[in-house]
């Protein structure tokens, strides 16, 4: 059995990239995938979205809007299970049960289906929070546990937090906290635990690129090695466990920056696990999952968005879209997973969701929808013929029925009519406003040419006349002396509109002149209030300050290479520098 866990960073773009959900999860060739990060709302919940052939998948999205501003659906996770069938099934791959979240408290979860209780109950080891504590912390869908029997699985999106933000690090305090607490509650319980996703924590030096000295001072650092067996806790870093000495091994890094070009990263996804193994023999010393169950553990480089043999960012690579994650997907394989008892797939599927279920009638009601036009349409074109005098008058009581219908009929042609002669009235004036030169000299047509002229007519007839005057020899006939007058006035209307084409030529030619001489004008002098680098004498890049604070909006000038350590010459040289600030004319008199 193979786990991969990845942060898509998106999984709309992710999926455009691949063409389809089913190649994005194909291309992971695993029997459970765990995704994180997929910026989906309750209300972006699809087929086309969540539902892949082969696979049983299960969302957990925000409801709730960030404290910045953000719209809900900044977050979320998914978790995907490649199963043969989801009914009566003994795969492990299959859940047995599902949770949203991992308080209890959200009404969706343990399925879709309203719960008998009014007040979901808290889960276990959570007694001690407040319900609305909870509720915070899980609103945000940063988990999905999945029960396989013989593991239960957690789906994590751990929060992000900066120094100088203490309610988002209380936030994170908080939420890795009660996680704890429901970690201890099942392995108390006996059951094995298998920790997967992006926990926004780089645990040791080894994991981070330019770890200072007192980086694994950090509280969330110091949490997290607390946990793991070395130093007292019950998690395996299960990567680290196969790979203890392994340097440069990253999984993120930053886009803004190009940090993949030189592996300029950190590792911030993880797959962890406690428990025994089972085997039985947990007291033997050696016997433990990971020892006896994990075959390999290892991160997939090959989903990097930078790859070898791409320009490098001062070359113009800048300007190339590098499609992908800013992180790698991280796997594991198990080995020696015996089967589970016969079940089916849990309420808290995908499938169940009111969006996604709706969907699926959605070829069989077209249909239905189609046929049930037809019929009207039908209907409607067997209008009731209108009876003649003689008839209302020898049977009215036939009539008096249809004649509300005609009525009703009569109604509903002049609806129809009158938005068709708005729009036609519409159009007249859209194509009034587009006259061209030669439409000035042409004859319009009236419908009432047949009955007498009006006076726009006699100054029409007038025009033609005075076209007429230069009159071809050999063509004596009235006819032929309209046909003169139309040749005459064509070759007229012809001269004048290439005349005016030339000017216009002319005049758009010297506008274009004048922009382009403008432009580089401009171009040069930006080139020429560009600075240059200190360590490379190569044009800086520009950027704004985004971050809220007495210089947003500020724009400055950096080094265009990619981020990377120090030591690397071919790297970013460090160089900022403020752009002059330029003043109003009016300040300083």
């Amino acid at each position: 059995m193979k786990i991969v866990t990845y942060n898509v960073n998106g999984l709309r773009p992710r999926i455009q990239q691949y063409g389809s959900l089913s190649k994005l999860l194909d291309s992971l060739d695993a029997d459970i995938i765990c995704i994180q990060e997929t910026k989906l709302s309750k209300h972006d919940l699809r087929a086309d979205l969540v539902r892949a052939e082969g696979y049983e998948s299960f969302f957990s999205c925000c409801t709730r809007n960030s404290d910045r501003g953000r719209s809900a659906g900044y977050s979320g996770v998914a978790t995907f299970c490649r199963v043969k069938s989801a009914f009566l099934s003994t795969e492990v791959a299959l859940p047995i049960s599902a949770e949203e979240g991992f308080t209890g408290v959200l009404a969706t979860s343990k399925g879709y289906q309203p719960r008998k209780e009014e007040c979901p109950s808290i889960a276990g080891g959570l007694e001690c929070f407040s319900r609305d504590e909870l509720l915070k912390v899980d609103s945000e869908g940063r988990c999905l546990i999945t029960d396989h029997g013989h593991f239960v699985l957690f789906n994590i999106y751990g929060p992000r937090a900066v120094q100088d933000d203490p309610e988002r690090i209380q936030f994170k305090l908080t939420f890795f906290r009660m996680l704890e607490r429901r970690w201890e509650f099942l392995l108390h319980q006996g059951r094995r635990i298998i920790i997967v996703g992006d926990l926004n924590i780089a645990p040791a030096v080894i994991d981070r690129c330019d770890a200072e000295p007192d980086f694994e001072k950090n509280d969330f650092r110091r949490w997290f090695r607390s946990l793991l067996v070395q130093n007292g806790g019950r998690l395996l870093d299960i990567f680290r466990a196969k790979h203890p000495d392994r340097e440069g091994a990253y999984t993120c890094w930053s886009q803004s920056t190009g940090a993949e070009e030189f592996n300029y990263g950190s590792r911030i996804d993880h797959i962890l696990s406690a428990g025994s193994c089972l085997h039985g023999e947990e007291i033997q010393e050696g016997h433990d999952f990971v020892t006896c169950h994990v075959s390999e553990c290892d991160i997939l480089m090959q989903f990097q968005r930078w790859k070898p043999g791409n320009t490098p960012r001062w070359k113009g690579g800048r300007s190339i879209k590098l499609e992908g994650s800013d992180h790698v997907p991280v796997y594991t394989s198990l080995v020696e997973i015996p089967e589970v008892l016969q079940h089916s797939t849990p309420p808290l599927s995908a499938r169940y969701h009111p969006q996604v279920f709706g969907s699926q009638q959605t070829l069989v009601s077209m249909f239905t929808r189609r046929q049930t036009t037809e019929q009207v349409i039908l209907e409607e074109s067997e209008s009731p013929q209108i009876p003649s005098q003689e008839e209302l008058i020898s049977t009215p009581e036939k009539y008096d029925s249809r004649a509300s219908q005609i009525t009703m009929l009569g109604s509903q042609s002049n609806a129809n009519i009158l938005p068709c002669i708005a729009a036609k009235k519409k159009a007249r004036l859209g194509q009034g406003s587009q006259l061209t030169l030669q439409s000035f000299f042409q004859k319009r047509t009236h419908r009432s040419e047949t009955s007498s002229s009006s006076f726009a007519d006699s100054k029409l007839f007038q025009t033609d006349i005075s076209y007429s005057q230069i009159e071809p020899k050999g063509i004596p006939s009235a006819v032929d002396e309209s046909s003169a007058s139309k040749d005459c006035r064509s070759n007229a209307i012809d001269n004048t509109q290439h005349d005016c084409q030339l000017d216009a030529c002319g005049s758009d030619k010297g506008k274009s002149e004048v922009a382009l001489q403008e432009w580089q004008r401009i171009q040069q002098l930006m080139q020429n209030s560009v600075p240059l680098c200190k360590g490379h004498q190569e044009p800086c890049v520009s950027r704004v300050v985004k971050k809220a604070g007495p210089n947003l909006g500020r724009r400055f000038y950096v080094c265009a290479r990619a981020e990377g350590p120090s030591s690397n010459p071919e790297a970013n040289c460090g160089y900022f520098k403020w752009a002059a600030v330029l003043k109003s004319k009016g300040k300083g008199k």
